[in-house]
């Protein structure tokens, strides 16, 4: 809303809650999780890049516990994943070739 220009009291009003909280919330530092989730996205996205784009939530979650020493869930990898836009590559169906049935 302050892209569009809208007055604080009036974004304030239409959203409930109050001017002076909103400006609290501004002025404030960010939290420990948003910190440390923002270093973990870092992580992952070299982590991804080194994969050459392969790895998907649970390979960089297994790479990140294992050789990093990181403790951290797959759900909060498979969250920062998805937040910051990174997939993995899916495996392809592999077609199965047949032999010719004799005689034909």
């Amino acid at each position: 809303m302050a892209h569009e220009d809208l007055p604080v009291r009036i974004a304030a009003s239409v959203l409930g809650v109050t001017e002076s909280g909103y400006f609290a919330w501004r002025s404030r530092p960010p939290s420990a999780r948003s910190v440390r989730h923002t270093w973990l996205t870092e992580v992952i996205t070299a982590v991804h890049a080194a994969s050459h784009g392969t790895y998907g939530y649970r390979r960089i979650h297994e790479e990140l516990t294992s050789r990093h020493g990181i403790a951290v869930s797959r759900g909060t990898v498979q969250l920062l994943m998805r937040r910051a836009g990174i997939r993995g590559l899916t495996a392809g169906r592999r077609r199965r070739i047949r032999p010719a049935a004799p005689g034909t």
